[in-house]
């Protein structure tokens, strides 16, 4: 075997042995700070308009991205195509009510439905259940003793003062979503939030864009509703439920009263799609490297443009670029052994989409992927970083789970060629951003693929802010970067075995 090996290296341009012994610094030179600023100022610029899902300027983005996989000669990745579409909804609320014993409150005045949660028509109900402040952990059940299936519930928003919690955000137990969740973990038909704010002004026509239109049960009713709808439905105990809600728990109770929960909507279908083409493999053409970073951003809030320019274009001109590097490597004879699929994703902003179509319908096949490398947000420099001597580095994660192979490839590559410093706090697994589980590397990675993510961390001045323009990016370390991608990149299509898949699948938990 080793003579003949050693006899195969003679012909070069007949195998994939030569292939892998090629220097990759002269296709990573490719990637330069002209070409990622010319990309960057026309995806992150007034014409895209900020390239939120299912919209316009998403659709013009794709429109570009696709236009440069074809200049570059890549292959389309999907089926004969460049684009993959997914749907995506929209409710528009028509009209709806809530009657107390026959007293009528309006929309917006008394109460608002979340128009994605619940359906249309009519729920009628002759008894509530009032759960407090609808908090479920470890430590502190506010349904205790309550059976609620199939019943209407009432909480109040927000925590009272005896209760604390390490966790933040929505899904946390004191957060909006953290409550439904529960209270449909628990059985409730309907979940009324006693709100501030009312009336409410300004509230949009349309509600947040989803996907999930058909699903094997369906949710719960949510609304929030104002003190004067909760003063009605609970009636004399109210005035000492509302004077004490900051403080500390109230207790839970059965109540009786006609409630009339009523919802008029309409269902608008929308579309998105992710974009892929591929540069070929040699020798194995039956294995894929993917390489993504999501192109969608938030669009525009009336006249105000969210460029998106770090989150995510600067992942995406990575991609771009580092795909013409390899089609310029193909071209020259030294192309990868296995195909390299490149693709931009959307709807990640939205909950990471594109990404999840992807990972249930994926284009080539995941046992035959052998890792996925994910950018999102690599043109900027960290709030937190001070020292200048750190400044030169890029957030790694994930390169520690499904595969101990992932480590020491990265650093090898990272040594050889790039020499960033390679940041490893995201790696923890009591890591509170829980950034793991919020790019599009999770929906490969939930499926078994290995995963490496690079990031550049959270921006706090201009993260998700009208002010992540292009102007504002370090195209310098950009560029250094997206080459570090690509060289790992170079070193996982052209090794002999896929990578390995030894650890255990890690599991998103609350």
């Amino acid at each position: 075997m080793r003579k003949i090996l050693l006899l195969l290296g003679l012909f070069p341009a007949a195998t994939g042995f030569a292939q892998k012994k090629a220097n990759p610094q002269k296709f990573a030179a490719t990637i330069t700070e002209e070409d990622l600023r010319t990309h960057l100022f026309i995806l992150a610029g007034p014409e895209m308009e900020g390239r939120e899902t299912a919209t316009e300027g998403q659709r013009k983005a794709a429109a570009y991205i696709e236009d440069q996989f074809k200049k570059l000669g890549l292959l389309p990745g999907n089926q004969g195509a460049y684009q993959m579409s997914f749907p995506v909804y929209r409710d528009s609320i028509l009209g709806g009510t809530i009657k107390v014993n026959e007293t009528s409150f309006s929309i917006n005045k008394d109460f608002l439905p979340n128009a994605r949660m619940t359906r249309n028509g009519d729920y009628y109900f002759s008894e509530f259940v009032f759960a407090g402040h609808g908090i479920v952990d470890g430590n502190r059940d506010d349904y205790n003793g309550l059976n609620v299936k199939g019943k209407a519930v009432v909480i109040l928003d927000d925590k009272p003062a005896d209760y604390t919690t390490q966790q933040k955000g929505a899904m946390a137990p004191s957060g909006l979503y953290g409550k439904y969740q529960k209270a449909v973990e628990k059985g409730a038909a309907a979940l009324l939030v006693v709100s501030g704010g009312f009336p409410r002004t300004n509230v949009p026509a349309l509600g947040n864009m989803y996907v999930n239109l058909y699903s094997a049960e369906q949710n719960a009713a949510l609304y929030s509703i104002s003190a004067a709808v909760a003063e009605k439905l609970i009636g004399s105990d109210w005035a000492a439920i509302a004077s004490k809600a900051t403080s500390t728990a109230s207790p839970a109770k059965l109540y009786k009263a006609n409630l009339l929960l009523q919802l008029n909507k309409q269902v608008q279908a929308l579309e998105s799609t992710n974009v892929l083409g591929y540069v070929e493999g040699s020798d194995k053409k039956d294995e894929w490297l993917v390489v993504t970073a999501h192109y969608d951003h938030l669009g525009k809030r009336g006249n105000v443009i969210y460029y998106g320019a770090d989150d995510d274009g600067s992942g995406t001109v990575g991609v771009i670029e580092m795909a013409e590097a390899f089609a310029k490597a193909k071209a020259a004879g030294n192309g990868p052994r296995r195909n390299v699929l490149f693709m931009a994703v959307s709807g990640e902003e939205k909950g990471l989409w594109g990404s999840a179509w992807y990972g249930d319908n994926p284009a080539v096949p995941l046992e035959k992927t052998t890792a996925n490398l994910n950018i999102d947000m690599i043109g900027r420099v960290d709030t937190e970083r001070k020292s200048a001597d750190t400044l030169s580095y890029v957030y790694v994660v994930g390169d520690d789970k499904l595969s101990t192979e992932l480590k020491p490839l990265s650093e090898a590559a990272n040594k050889k060629y790039t020499k960033l410093t390679l940041d490893y706090k995201f790696n923890d697994p009591n890591d509170q951003n829980r950034i793991y589980f919020r790019s599009d590397h999770y929906n490969f990675a939930r499926k078994g693929v290995p995963v490496i993510f690079y990031y550049d961390g959270m921006l706090k001045a201009d993260y998700h802010m009208p002010t992540d323009t292009p102007d504002k990016i370090n195209y310098s370390l950009l560029k250094k970067r997206a080459q570090l991608v690509f060289y790992t990149a170079w070193e996982m299509a052209n090794r002999e075995q896929m990578m390995k898949r030894d650890l255990e699948i890690p599991t998103m938990t609350r």
